[in-house]
């Protein structure tokens, strides 16, 4: 005697508008592509690694990296199929389209996905704590590659370098950059970039000053002769009023004197004289006046009072 179950399950395929047999198909192919999931959609570019995915056809669903003339290969398929500076979307169509035209599929449903970015590299040199290069796979601004690299060093310059192929090498001034904070020269990155921060220029302070060395110029341009005399704590008592600035000029390692009359500067007599990268300040020492201070103290020493007031009238 039959069941019951089995006489149910007759009568439900005898009745009309039900299909008799519902042929059993495959889940989808797909590729395991949890590593670029969360990638967001960019145009493709060369070395980047594409996930693809053939509904009802595994022997078609893999990985392909795209070559250096734009191209990938997929099994099956006659010829390369042409996909850097195609979005994933139009890539699909195009796969789809081949399969059809080469009578692989009828209807085939394609799903392309970005793996792994490596045609977006933005490198990040020079006076940073961590130079690098990583791929660019979300919007960036400037900051954000210098945060990457875990921001300027200490000798780092006044100003940033930014270049791309094809484009014209940007200059932005650190001090509007970070300092400011302004937007309009937080570049926007699309990978490609190549950022250079270029070291801080040296001055080297001689002479008569209570701290000679070579100092870092912070400001760029700004750098003056008395910003130069500031890093070295200032004048020793016994410095002439004029300064020397011998500086670089040309090739073949000339160097030009400029003789400065410190003493009007000082007055402010005179305008502050700027200096450059790699310029040497040097202040000479006033013999005459050591020596007549030298001699003036043994006179004070005799004298007494007297000689003291003319000891400072005279050294003034």
């Amino acid at each position: 005697m039959r069941s019951l179950a089995a006489i149910l399950t007759s009568l439900a395929l005898a009745a009309p508008g039900v299909p008799q047999s519902t042929p059993w198909r495959p889940a989808p192919a797909t590729v395991n592509n949890n590593d670029g999931a969360n990638l967001p959609v960019q145009r493709i570019g060369r070395d980047d690694l594409l996930g693809i995915s053939v509904y009802d056809a595994p022997e078609l669903s893999r990985t392909a990296r795209v070559a250096g003339d734009g191209t990938i290969r997929l099994p099956m398929l006659k010829g390369r199929i042409p996909v850097v500076g195609l979005y994933p979307s139009d890539v699909e169509t195009a796969i789809a389209v081949e399969l059809v035209r080469q009578q692989l599929l009828v209807e085939p449903i394609v799903t392309v996905s970005i793996l792994e970015f490596r045609s977006r590299p933005i490198s990040v040199g020079g006076a940073v704590k961590r130079p690098l290069t990583f791929q660019a796979t979300e919007s960036l601004t400037l900051l954000d590659a210098l945060a990457r690299a875990e921001g300027l060093a200490e000798n780092a310059g006044a100003e940033i370098l930014v270049s791309k192929p094809d484009t014209l090498l940007q200059r932005v001034p650190v001090a509007r950059l970070i300092g400011a904070a302004d937007p309009e020269v937080n570049l926007r990155l699309e990978g490609g970039e190549e950022i250079r921060v270029p070291e801080a220029g040296r001055i080297y302070v001689a002479g008569n000053v209570k701290k000679p060395g070579a100092f870092l110029i912070k400001d760029g341009a700004n750098s003056s002769l008395l910003k130069a005399l500031a890093l070295s704590e200032g004048l020793l008592p016994y410095a002439a009023k004029i300064a020397y600035i011998y500086r670089q000029e040309g090739g073949a390692g000339g160097k030009n004197e400029i003789a400065v009359e410190l003493s009007n500067i000082i007055d402010r007599k005179a305008s502050d004289v700027p200096v450059l990268a790699n310029d040497i300040v040097y202040i000479p020492d006033n013999r005459s006046r050591r020596d007549l201070m030298n001699a003036l103290k043994v006179f004070a020493g005799i004298g007494g009072g007297m000689t003291a007031a003319l000891v400072y009238a005279l050294t003034r």
